[in-house]
């Protein structure tokens, strides 16, 4: 009943849709209320000032008013610590099934004052607990386990503090468009597809002068015209430049290649042979049911194939 209630609020409070852009935290966006240490507390406020009226004390009365005071101004204080501050959303890296998606979200504190003891969580109970200097960007980085592949979203988050005192918590809801991609977790090591000679399925590479792919470390007999000067000139040590010569065939990453496998298992086994391709310098491609990709290899290549594969089966959007 109590889970039913607070999610009928959260709906009613939360009538936004998912935002984009800078958000500020004012007034009309922060929620307070009193914990249960302040409803004990205020508990036995009542309860002095019942003594203090029964026994006429005098001090007690300072004693009763003070501290209520000093409540009063710690909901003040719990309230400016969350006010104003400025919100945008940042970088998602892609992750693999398994492994943590690291939510970025950039907070400004334009004000004179340090913001203590804030907290960032989603509804699964992950968090990130931290404090804003005064007049900077902080990025805060919340961690969600990713455990299925293609869209992960960072839903509906919940920024609040009870600074100073636990008497009272401030909150405020977050949605920001932001998501972090999920490749299918890599199979382990599996050899890749044997190369056909006679239909130009297969890639391999050597040395030669075409393509630029990297530098390695200087080994004594490399010709001078090969030294990378530039990286030499930015006390980055002697180091060589290496070129790759495609050799006319190519490595089809095929679908088919795999029957009689479970969904998922042979997507696991393709993003393997994604990334070995391209550890390898292949030239490479992928085919799947829903299309495929054309043989290449470079950096945008894997990740437009490793996307493939994460959203096969599955919405786009």
């Amino acid at each position: 009943m109590r889970n039913a209630l607070k999610q009928t609020f959260r709906n009613w409070a939360f009538r936004r849709t998912v935002e984009t852009g800078t958000v500020v935290l004012n007034q009309r966006r922060i929620y307070i209320l009193p914990t249960r240490q302040g409803f004990a507390f205020a508990f036995v406020l009542v309860l002095m000032l019942l003594g203090d009226i029964n026994y006429n004390l005098s001090l007690g009365y300072v004693l009763t008013f003070l501290l209520a005071t000093i409540a009063g101004m710690s909901m003040l204080y719990t309230f400016r610590n969350m006010a104003q501050l400025e919100i945008h959303a940042g970088h998602v890296a892609a992750v693999f099934t398994g492994e943590q998606a690291q939510f970025v979200f950039h907070f400004n504190n334009p004000g004179t004052l340090v913001r203590y003891q804030i907290q960032l969580q989603n509804d699964n109970g992950h968090s990130t607990v931290f404090d804003l200097p005064a007049q900077c960007s902080t990025p805060v980085q919340l961690t969600i386990p990713a455990t299925q592949r293609g869209w992960l979203d960072s839903e509906r988050l919940t920024l609040h503090t009870v600074f100073p005192f636990g008497l009272f918590r401030a909150w405020s809801y977050i949605h920001f468009d932001v998501r972090c991609l999920v490749y299918p977790k890599p199979a382990v090591a599996q050899p890749l597809p044997s190369i056909s000679m006679q239909n130009g399925n297969g890639k391999m590479t050597g040395a030669g002068d075409e393509d630029f792919y990297g530098l390695r470390n200087y080994v004594a007999g490399d010709t001078l015209p090969r030294i990378a000067w530039k990286a030499f000139a930015r006390e980055q040590g002697l180091q060589v430049k290496q070129f790759s010569a495609y050799q006319g065939q190519e490595l089809w990453l095929d679908w088919l290649q795999l029957p009689n496998i479970a969904t998922e298992r042979k997507l696991e086994l393709l993003t393997r042979w994604v990334l070995d391709a391209d550890k390898q310098n292949l030239l490479y491609g992928l085919r799947l049911p829903n299309g495929e990709i054309s043989p290449q290899h470079s950096a945008v290549h894997q990740t437009e194939c490793l996307r493939a594969l994460a959203l096969y089966g599955l919405s786009e959007s």
